[in-house]
């Protein structure tokens, strides 16, 4: 797995914000959209790609430069000397397990922190390793939670507007904690709603009661309710499972799908031919 370490960040630019909106309910962790304008031609950035943000933080020890990655969250508009870019940024905080104390996420809480009209600077853009199949009779599972459902918003708004025709089946697994549920789902941004009619396309919300509005263990549920339906599709060699989102998505995926398939063993075998097929990808941070 590549570190932020790996990223080429020689190639700058500055994005204006255009919009910016909280998504999650005042009594839930925030999550935003922030819409980005970048006025150079020569930036171009698709789907199936991330851009980096770059925040300098001044402390005792002097200047660090702060990188983080966001996936596209929208299809990218592309004009002749514009880019409308989107993303999802959730105010990440964290406590030191040595003092105790409590730190805010430098890049997340700057981006939450920014105003229209504002500029900040992007990097990139880098490839994503979900890519869409050239085959239209693919079987997609896509698993993500939280700000997770960011590329895959994307990814299916891209396949039913511009790719068409699409002949796979599409099963998209969502979850996060009370409000966030809402992301895109709704008739005012007339999102992933819209595909709803397609007999292609199936959302299964799992809504997790638990305090981490990132817990997995309703995701894993939601899985083994689906069992048969999965199964089905497992047993076609052109279906792709895509994972995005907190780590914590992870734990307990392989159980939930070794039940599925009836063994543990089951499982490792066709595991293994997907990742083989590179048709297992994860996208974790």
């Amino acid at each position: 797995m590549a570190h932020l370490s790996d990223y080429d960040i020689r190639k700058q630019y500055y994005a204006k914000v255009l919009k910016t909106r909280r998504l999650s309910p005042p009594d839930a962790e925030e999550v935003r959209e922030l819409t980005l304008e970048v006025q150079d031609p020569s930036f171009d950035c698709k789907i199936d790609q991330s851009f980096g943000v770059l925040v300098e933080k001044h402390d005792d020890f002097g200047n660090t430069l702060n990188h983080r990655l966001y996936s596209v969250a929208d299809i990218p508009e592309k004009d002749i000397d514009k880019t409308i870019i989107t993303l999802l940024v959730k105010r990440c905080n964290y406590i030191d397990a040595f003092s105790g104390e409590l730190y805010n996420g430098i890049v997340s809480n700057y981006l939450c922190d920014r105003k229209a009209g504002d500029k900040i600077i992007i990097t990139g853009p880098y490839e994503l390793p979900f890519e869409i199949p050239e085959d239209k009779n693919a079987n997609l599972i896509l698993i993500g939670m939280g700000t997770g459902i960011a590329p895959f918003r994307a990814f299916i708004k891209h396949i039913y507007h511009n790719v068409k025709d699409w002949r796979g089946r599409i099963l998209l697994f969502y979850g996060a904690k009370t409000g966030l549920e809402l992301l895109y789902q709704n008739e005012e941004d007339d999102d992933l709603t819209n595909y709803y009619n397609e007999d292609t396309f199936k959302a299964i919300h799992a809504y997790s009661p638990r305090p981490l509005w990132h817990d997995p263990v309703v995701i894993d549920q939601s899985i083994e309710e689906r069992s048969e339906e999965i199964i089905e599709m497992l047993s076609h060699l052109n279906t792709y499972i895509y994972i995005a989102g907190h780590k914590k998505v992870k734990e307990g995926l392989d159980k939930a799908f070794a039940k599925v398939v009836g063994s543990e063993e089951k499982w490792k075998a066709r595991k293994a031919e997907l990742k083989a097929g590179k048709k297992w990808i994860e996208l974790i941070y």
